[in-house]
């Protein structure tokens, strides 16, 4: 399958759910780039930002199982690879 790189954005409205994202994301490594992460300590809401690259399946599968998690939200937006 083609390759793409692309962005995935999660905001985590309930801190408990950060167990199980920061668990997907170790399961998902092989096509994560980068990651940032903002408690935002202030605010009911956390920001993790990933960088990724991989095929739309595993993209896909990623954000879909992120977006099934309570107090989760995931966007992504990615691009073919030239």
């Amino acid at each position: 399958m083609e390759k793409r790189i692309g962005t995935i954005t999660i905001l985590i409205h309930d801190r408990e759910a950060a167990t199980a994202v920061n668990r997907l994301l170790s399961e998902h490594a092989d096509i994560i780039l980068c990651r940032q992460g903002l408690p935002l300590h202030d605010r009911p809401v956390a920001v993790i930002s990933l960088i990724v690259e991989g095929c739309m399946d595993s993209v896909n599968a990623l954000t879909g199982i992120l977006g099934r998690v309570n107090g989760v939200d995931c966007k992504a937006v990615v691009t073919k690879i030239s």
